[in-house]
């Protein structure tokens, strides 16, 4: 099975100005938890989760108020650079990748541009995929329980994250 069969298409996208309240509500209106940030042209250049916002803007130790924290553009706080899959990936790859990565979801890209996104949950919906979806939700779950901070864990990951540390 490919990753064209089960990603979501008609994706909201945010560009990298954009304040993280705006990015907020546009999560909560589309109900998912992670935004991808593109350019004018629909090429991506980020993706902003939810714990980002919490983790990095307003549990940040550098920020005066919550307010000021939920003005700053999501460029501040988004991960540069994510890891992507094409649509013509098979799904068990795209698995592999959840598992490896310790991600949850993936941006699909065509020539860098944004055509879908694929999240563990839509893996797990299928039933020819359960055991993909299983395997990479255990390993993500036993990297969490471990004693190495989930962001010491992945820095590999995300070496293009700008920290506001």
């Amino acid at each position: 099975m490919k990753v064209k069969e089960l990603m979501s298409t008609g994706i909201t996208c945010i560009m990298e100005n954009t304040p993280v309240a705006l990015a907020a509500l546009y999560m909560k209106k589309d109900n998912v938890g992670s935004m991808p940030v593109c350019d004018s042209a629909g090429h991506l250049k980020g993706i902003v989760t939810d714990r980002d916002i919490v983790l990095r803007a307003l549990a940040c130790e550098n920020s005066d108020s919550s307010e000021s924290a939920l003005s700053i553009p999501v460029s501040d706080i988004m991960t540069c650079d994510p890891v992507t899959v094409s649509s013509d990936m098979s799904v068990h790859d795209a698995a592999l990748l959840f598992s490896s990565y310790q991600i949850r979801r993936l941006p699909v890209t065509e020539t860098s541009k944004l055509v879908g996104m694929l999240s563990l949950g839509d893996v797990a919906a299928k039933p020819v995929c359960i055991d993909e979806a299983g395997d990479a939700l255990s390993s993500i779950s036993a990297a969490a329980s471990t004693d190495v901070p989930r962001s010491e864990n992945r820095s590999h990951v995300f070496q293009g994250r700008r920290d506001p540390r």
